[in-house]
This record gives structure tokens, sequence and C-alpha cells, in this order.
């Protein structure tokens, strides 16, 4: 009898303890549970605070540590197949500190001194690096050796928001209308960093918002043609348009204006690259004479948002920062990860959100559409070389100037319409139909070029 007295007070024990123990577990994951719905509802701690005039992202940075630690790491160097950087060594001069910089696209690709020559481009090409490097690498390209560059640069290549206010006593259009009539050279002293956390967000309230005038105008043009008349991107613009307008503001084409050298973005007509040939051919700017031909011709830039904005993310609403600075989570906290990077170097957030196939059939699926891009991209690059060296023995021979004129046109919009795919930096993938029209296009125009030379 004692011995069963016994087991039922040790089997009431071991039941009292496991119910204390349940209690305690459950209490411990209520507790963790509110901490991490209050840690949620408060994303960030304020321990400095930050003004408008706060460029330094570092001091952003005391506030927000998961963004900066992540914004930190755009120092990388990471190649793709056909995109990113490799670490290449550099012995330091007293002219130029770098130690690394990214391989040459010249030597990757000669046949890019003769589409560019006569144009600092033929100088000194590289593949680009992350944004830590934006503005040294613009401040020490051999290309500001080459030709004197004016402070419009800057507009893309450095924390301008404060700056521009400061130059224009509050004013952000004016500021920014002085700095590109400075020097390059002058323009750079008053910049301090490369883009920091102040030029996409809002001090007080962290809401993204665009600093950039050239955007501002640029995109007015935009919506104008969509029937939305005085777009004010800051006050009508989306929260989903904004996480690709961010990214919008720089990733683009653009030439200077007048002698003043105004960013202007050429979109009177649209975003596409024959809507913005097609304005080049009325206004009629040119950014130099090719130095081979005489040719009268353009150099496209870095016209992401326009390519992207013709291809099936943008139909279906996905941003740039969706892809480019996907969501991660740390703890009970969702934020963008500022480590931006190629998709393609983080499959599993940037791609797999929506896409529910393996790394490797995505990764195949990419490397189909860029091999493709690349592939005609060659081609056109030889029709243009072809119709270059064309042009310089019609030159030598004496061929009419009307002829002459004619054929340089044709090369002026082959060369443009390759370059806007070659300045692109999805290789094709942001808009792949696009891209292969526009090379298409290309090839066309320097085959009508040779015909006009061979009299047809």
């Amino acid at each position: 009898m004692a011995s069963m007295r016994t087991k039922k007070l040790g089997l009431f024990f071991a039941f009292g303890l496991a119910g204390l123990l349940a209690g305690i577990g459950i209490i411990a994951l209520t507790i963790d549970i509110m901490e991490k719905k209050q840690e949620g509802k408060k994303p960030f701690y304020r321990v400095v605070e930050l003004t408008e005039e706060t460029v330094d992202p570092a001091i952003w940075g005391k506030n927000f540590p998961l963004q900066y630690d992540s914004y930190l790491k755009t120092v990388d160097q990471v190649r793709t197949k056909y995109g990113g950087s490799e670490a290449v060594p550099r012995a330091p001069t007293e002219a130029d500190p770098r130690s690394v910089v990214a391989q040459s696209r010249l030597d990757e690709d000669p046949r890019l001194k003769t589409m560019w020559a006569g144009y600092p481009f033929s100088v000194d090409f590289r593949e680009e690096r992350g944004h830590f490097h934006m503005l040294t690498d613009q401040i020490f390209t051999q290309r500001q050796q080459a030709a004197k560059q004016p402070g419009t640069c800057i507009h893309c290549h450095g924390s301008v928001y404060v700056p521009y206010k400061k130059l224009g006593d509050g004013d952000l259009i004016k500021g920014f209308e002085k700095m590109n009539q400075m020097p390059f050279t002058e323009a750079v002293k008053h910049v301090s960093h490369p883009v920091s956390c102040i030029d996409c967000h809002d001090s007080q309230t962290m809401q993204l918002r665009v600093t950039r005038p050239g955007f501002m105008e640029g995109i007015k043009k935009v919506k104008a043609l969509e029937g939305k008349l005085d777009f004010d991107v800051n006050r009508d613009a989306t929260h989903q348009e904004k996480r690709t307008f961010v990214c919008a503001q720089c990733h683009v084409e653009y030439y200077f204006k007048g002698p003043e050298k105004r960013l202007t973005y050429p979109w009177e007509k649209g975003l596409k690259a024959t809507d913005i040939l097609a304005n080049y051919q009325e206004n009629g700017h040119k950014d130099w004479f090719h130095a081979e031909t005489g040719a009268p011709v353009l150099k496209a830039q870095h016209p992401e948002f326009e390519m992207y904005s013709q291809g099936v993310h943008a139909r279906s609403g996905v941003s740039c920062t969706d892809c480019h600075m996907p969501y991660i989570r740390e703890g009970a906290m969702k934020i963008s990860d500022h480590h931006v990077r190629s998709p393609l170097l983080n499959i599993n957030r940037a791609c797999q959100t929506c896409h529910r196939s393996s790394e490797a059939d995505l990764r195949a699926k990419v490397d189909v559409i860029q091999t493709n891009t690349f592939n005609l991209r060659n081609t056109a690059m030889n029709a243009l070389i072809d119709l270059i060296k064309d042009i310089k023995v019609a030159k030598a021979n004496g061929t009419g100037e009307m002829t002459l004129k004619e054929a340089q046109n044709h090369q002026r919009q082959a060369q443009f319409l390759l370059d806007f795919v070659e300045a692109e930096n999805s290789m094709g993938f942001h808009a792949p139909q696009e891209a292969m029209r526009v090379l298409g296009e290309s090839i066309d125009q320097s085959r009508k070029g040779q015909n006009v030379l061979n009299g047809k």
C-alpha cells in the first residue's frame, strides 16, 4: 500500500512539474511574442537625431545598424557571367590612391575603342562596382584627364541633396543648376559621400523620396504622355512606384543640355530606346564627332530604368528594390537588404519569393536570355565596326558629302541603339524582347549605312 501511495505521489509531482514547466514555457513564449510584436512595431531606436543636413551614412547607421551594415557590403566585388567586377590590384599613386579597380571593358572588347573613338570612354571604361565606390571611381577615372567633365556628373555619383540645398540657399533646383555649370573638379569639393541614406529617405519620417532634380523633371514628361499633367513624383507617386523611382533617379539615359550643361532626361517622346533616339534626332543633340568617321554621334549611358520599363517585371508591378534589395528578416523586423547587387547573387531572396523553381533552373533561364542577347550584341557590334570602316574608306576615296552625311546618320543611329543595350547593365534580362528588338534595329541601321555607300 505504501508503495502504491508513493507511486501516486510521484506521478502527482511529475504531472505537477510538467504542468509547471509547460506553464513557464507558455509564459516565456507569450513574452517572446509580445517582445517581437513590439520590436516589429518599432523597427529602429533613435540613438542620434537626424536632420535634413545629416549626410554621413555612418550617423544614420547608429539608428539603422542593420541597413547600414548591409550597405557597407557594397564594397564587395563579385562577378557574374555577364556583369559585376573582379578585383584588379593596382599600384596606388599620388594622382590615384586606389589599390583595387574593376577590370577594363576595353581590354575585354577592343571594338569598344572603335565605337567610341574620340570620346573619353575610349580611354577608360571599366566594369561597374558597388555604390560604395561610385564617387571615388568617378573622381579617379582616366576620363577626367581625357576631357574636362562638368559638375553635372556629380548628380549621380555623390550625395548631392544637401550640397544642392546649400548652393541654392534652400532651393534644390537652383543649387542643381549652379553645380551643373561648375567644372567637375570644383563641384566635387562640395560632396563628401557617395549615395547616402538622405538621398532616398526623409530624415524625419524615413519615407522614400526622390531628391534628384533630373528625375523629377524627367518623370513629369513621361507621366504627361500618360495624361497625368503636373506630376510631382514625391506627392503623386505610390509607395511601390517610389521603390523603383529612388533607383531610377540615376540608372537612366541622360544628356547635358546647352552651354550650362543642364542635366536632362530625354523622355519627351517616351522611354523606349527608339523614342529617345527620335528625340535626339529631332533636337540635334550630339555628344561628340566620331574621330574616324566625323559622324555626330551619341553615347548612351546606363538606361536600366528605361529598359526595365519595357519588361514583364515592370508590367507586373515589381520594383527595382524587390529584386536588388529584397526584404530580409532580422528577428521580428523585416528590412530591405541594402547590399544592392545582382539578383543572381541572391536568388533565394530575390527570385524565389515569386518563382517556385530551383536556383539551378532560374539561373539557367537567365543564362539563356543573357547569352542570346550577348550573341546578338556581338553581331550588332561587328555590323557597326564594318560600317565605320566603310565610311573611312569612302572618305578617303572622296565620296560625296551628301552620301557621307547619310551614312554617318545611319552610324549615329546604329551606334546609339547598340550602345543602349551595351550600357544597360542587365545584358537584356530587364526586357529580353525589347533588347533583341533594339539590337535588330541597330543591325538594320548599319546595313542601311553600307547600302548608302554602295549606291543602293
